[in-house]
């Protein structure tokens, strides 16, 4: 069953979406209902839903200015709105979805059964990288998840060669050319992964050791990376990066 909770400021709209949810969508139990960005928010948390079925214009901002007080986002989402602009900003949250009002009862179980097949395999890859680390030696992760709009990814660190700061977002490159668009921030990824051979040589990129070649004193200091990507070291960090690297090379 998908916890479900529904965020819409009109109530007429919440008593169509909840009667559509009952009536066509066996899979979901709703777990509760609010109106606003406030009251959104302290549902989410009291009740750590598996889905959001959310409307873009609350009474108190916006359904992205909810978003923006989560983190991480554990849940799925749904979007349900009068309004068709806002599409692309709605998948940057990896959205499910994107259904206009009327909503259609096709439409929504169809999203609604992504929702729970995105869910199952979430889990999955979920239980698969539990168990590669656990496999690991202790503090060394071997393997992450990274989840974008349409996608859940497994992906070994040794693959990952740098994380580049997108504002609240953070792009990936991986090994294999692909650069992965995922809605957290480079902090979180810091965190994350510092202990497992990653270093930030700059506010907007956390680079991993195994994948510096060259390390360039212009312009105030450069890594060159095995893509190629030449990322700038800021001064505070140049001497801590130096000394790591002399550490590696003995």
């Amino acid at each position: 069953m998908l916890r479900t909770v529904i965020i819409d400021d009109e109530e007429h709209a919440r008593d169509t979406l909840r009667m559509l949810v009952e009536e066509y969508c066996p899979q979901v139990r709703l777990i509760g209902e609010a109106g606003g960005v406030e009251t959104g928010v302290r549902l989410i948390r009291e009740t750590h839903p598996d889905l959001l079925l959310l409307d873009i214009q609350l009474t108190d901002g916006s359904g992205f200015d909810l978003l923006a007080r989560l983190s991480p986002l554990n849940f799925r989402i749904i979007f349900i709105t009068a309004y068709d602009q806002y599409a692309l900003q709605a998948f940057k949250f990896s959205a499910v979805d994107y259904l206009l009002k009327p909503v259609s009862r096709s439409e929504l179980v169809d999203a609604v059964e992504r929702a729970t097949q995105l869910i199952k395999q979430q889990f999955s890859i979920q239980l698969h990288a539990l168990e590669e680390n656990l496999r690991a030696e202790a503090g060394q992760k071997k393997k992450i998840i990274l989840k974008t709009a349409d996608k859940i990814h497994l992906v070994d660190l040794k693959d990952i060669i740098t994380c580049e700061s997108d504002s609240c977002y953070t792009y990936i490159h991986t090994t294999d050319g692909e650069k992965i668009f995922v809605t957290k921030t480079l902090k979180e990824y810091e965190e994350m992964l510092e202990s497992s051979g990653f270093y930030r040589v700059h506010k907007s990129f956390l680079v991993n050791f195994e994948h510096i070649r060259q390390f360039d004193k212009q312009d105030g200091g450069y890594v060159i990376l095995t893509n190629k990507l030449r990322v700038p070291v800021s001064f505070r960090k140049r001497d801590e990066l130096l000394r790591r690297l002399e550490n590696m090379a003995r």
